[in-house]
């Protein structure tokens, strides 16, 4: 298939405008609609997606190279996420309703008025789209669907990776709004560095969602923390993912291991954002010599020039290191697999422990069980970090101790390039592998980052929000004087 990246003119200023203010207007319609009718936006939009599947996946593998296998399955995860926070407006939970009734014989020792506290939207949100899932991370993705699923307007900054695709999604979602009768303002889509920030900084838009490179993402971060009116700013920046494997692990599994990491590092060319990208391993682990003794391993075309690039001055950056060398692969269009020592890592750790957004990963080899732990505890600000063992003895139980001190996502002899969208998936950790390490990007509890509390004291109940009042007209979950009550 022939690869393309349709020229789009970058919005200008006066169009941004435009776009925030019809957003922050439609924020009082969209915020108060009926959960069954926001719902249905929410399917209308899933539905349409994959009604067109057969136009939209041809268009994204000819502005991204990813594969045809590889883009059905994310664009089946897309319409299943929007689908998935539909039913979580049906349900509710999302707004953590609770209700403390008037209490004259409260035991503080004042009595206790009557509190009715639920969550509401922010209001617009920006949504910077990424380029390596131009589905499930882009124009109706799951930035977008958390954020109308919590009744916020969006406002998306197309990747300039896949332009055409964006439109077309863009088009699709309009339709969806249309056909529900809802404020068609309340989506928006704007294109262009300039737009993006112009946007960011206009004062209707309430807080930010971002997935990207750690350069770019910081300095948009830096934009939202130093408006007049500072709003949440929700990036995503990086991780190297480490993944470390006991003596005994790399002694049993050394064939199932190797391979497993190959196929983590060449899928969709290594640019994902779990891919891992420093593994340790024993001195003289069997592991190696299955990893040595393997044919290079195709990865695929990556993404864009841009993202070529900048792989390329990464990997030239490690590969430079005078205590790294190659183990296999590092071809065109091959991983590559490079190894040092542990003590190499820790003497220089800033050098070689960062992210490499492409197919190639660190091997680190570790003398002992002191110098295993050691790196462990190096870790800060990760999405995942993995562990390999075959026992619950003291080293792994220090390793876990390590990893969710240090990640989002702590896994036990698997890797982290599969993301599940499901209740309880954390997609996050600390700086600088996010900036909310708090939130997750992925997952129904997504929906939090674009809500705030508010508690409604002694106010009656003909004025209160439907869903704060006494006959729970909408049925929502809630909490009554602390016990939990429908």
């Amino acid at each position: 298939m022939t690869f393309m990246v349709e020229s789009v003119a970058d919005t200008r200023a006066d169009e941004v405008d435009a776009v925030v203010e019809a957003a922050a207007a439609a924020s009082g319609p969209w915020a108060v609609m009926e959960s069954a009718d926001r719902a249905r936006v929410l399917g209308g939009i899933a539905d349409r997606l994959d009604a067109h599947a057969a136009e939209l996946i041809p268009l994204a593998m000819c502005e991204t190279r990813l594969p045809e296998t590889r883009l059905v399955g994310e664009l089946k995860r897309t319409s299943f996420q929007l689908r998935l926070f539909a039913q979580q407006v049906l349900d509710g939970g999302f707004l953590d309703v609770r209700i403390d009734g008037a209490d004259a014989q409260w035991p503080m020792g004042a009595p206790r008025p009557d509190l009715r506290r639920m969550n509401v939207p922010l209001g617009p949100v920006l949504n910077f789209a990424a380029s390596n899932f131009p589905f499930a991370f882009s124009v109706a993705g799951g930035d977008t669907a958390s954020a109308l699923a919590a009744g916020c307007p969006v406002i998306v900054k197309g990747n300039p990776g896949h332009p055409a695709l964006s439109r077309a999604v863009g088009r699709l979602v309009d339709e969806a709004f249309v056909e529900c009768g809802a404020p068609s303002e309340t989506f928006g889509l704007i294109f262009g560095r300039d737009a993006g920030v112009r946007a960011l900084t206009h004062p209707a838009v309430t807080a930010v969602a971002f997935t990207g490179s750690t350069a770019g993402g910081r300095a948009l971060y830096d934009l939202a923390c130093g408006r007049p009116v500072p709003i949440p700013f929700y990036g995503e920046l990086g991780s190297v993912n480490p993944v470390f494997v006991t003596a005994e692990a790399a002694q049993s599994r050394a064939e199932e291991i190797a391979a497993g990491l190959l196929t983590a590092v060449s899928s969709s060319a290594g640019q994902l954002c779990t891919k891992p990208g420093l593994v340790a391993v024993p001195e003289g682990s069997p592991v190696l010599a299955e990893l040595a003794g393997t044919a290079p391993v195709p990865t695929g075309e990556m993404l864009n020039e841009s993202i070529a690039a900048g792989f390329a001055m990464a990997v030239e950056h490690v590969r430079g290191h005078p205590e790294v060398t190659v183990l296999m692969g590092g071809g065109p269009g091959e991983a590559l697999l490079m190894v040092t020592t542990a003590r190499t890592v820790l003497a220089d750790r800033d050098a070689l422990m960062h992210e490499i957004f492409g197919p190639a990963t660190l091997l680190v080899t570790y003398r002992d069980t002191t110098e295993l732990l050691e790196l462990a505890r190096s870790v800060r600000g990760e999405l995942t970090v993995s562990v390999f063992g075959d026992h619950a003895d003291d080293t792994t139980r220090a390793l876990l101790a390590a990893a969710a001190g240090a990640a989002g996502r702590v896994l036990w002899n698997s890797w982290p390039t599969g993301l599940s969208v499901t209740y309880a998936q954390q997609h996050g950790g600390p700086y600088p592998a996010t900036t909310a390490p708090a939130t997750t990007s992925v997952g129904t509890a997504a929906i939090t980052r674009f809500l705030r509390p508010v508690a409604f004291q002694s106010v009656p109940e003909e004025l209160l929000p439907a869903q704060l009042r006494t006959e729970n007209p909408l049925g929502v979950p809630r909490s009554v004087n602390g016990a939990r009550a429908q």
